[in-house]
């Protein structure tokens, strides 16, 4: 059943991510991996089995109001975006590259959060109901003035790149964006390197 075995540059494909991010997971024995020379292969069961827990473990904590609990070396990431695929491909994303991720769907709720305890990285869209994500940053800064923010949005102009950079946003997305993007954005706001 050799064709059940996926290569390395398939894996990148099939989850989606960094080729960092895979060997993260495979040092943290978060997915199975076999070595064969110098390469390594990949069941695709064992992907999907692993895939299918990721989803459960979020569905199941996913009712909670409180900010779960996390672990001192994972960053924490509040995700804050009126569009809830935007949330979900975020949340996904970055919890399976090992982010503690918690997303709300407007700036009210994502400060309510920040009062609950400290965040390693915010990123907000700039364009929401309510509270726009500027408007946010401003308060976040008052409460954590040290927070990382990446700004993301599908509606950019000059002057709120310009404002966002006044801020002090280490990031800046424009969707549509890529999944590597997005790591290769966070890995940098958060001082990883890629």
């Amino acid at each position: 059943m050799d064709d059940t075995f996926l290569t390395t540059e398939e894996v990148l494909d099939y989850l989606q991510v960094n080729l960092r991010t895979v060997y993260r997971l495979i040092k943290a024995g978060k997915i199975p991996a076999v070595r064969v020379g110098r390469q390594w292969r990949f069941r695709r069961a064992d992907l999907d089995a692993w895939l299918d827990g990721q989803q459960s473990r979020r569905s199941r904590s996913a009712p909670v109001a409180a900010a779960a609990p996390t672990s001192p070396e994972r960053p924490r990431v509040l995700v804050v975006d009126d569009e809830a695929s935007i949330r979900e491909l975020l949340t996904r994303t970055l919890a399976l590259t090992e982010y503690d991720v918690e997303a709300v769907a407007d700036g009210r709720t994502g400060l309510d959060r920040l009062r609950l305890g400290p965040y390693d990285l915010l990123i907000a869209d700039l364009r929401m109901p309510v509270m726009d994500g500027l408007t946010l940053i401003r308060e976040a800064r008052r409460l954590q003035p040290t927070l990382k923010v990446i700004i993301i949005t599908g509606y950019s102009t000059e002057s709120s790149a310009i404002e966002a950079v006044n801020l002090g946003v280490v990031g800046y997305l424009a969707k549509p964006f890529r999944v590597p993007q997005l790591l290769a954005v966070v890995a940098r706001a958060l001082g990883e390197g890629t």
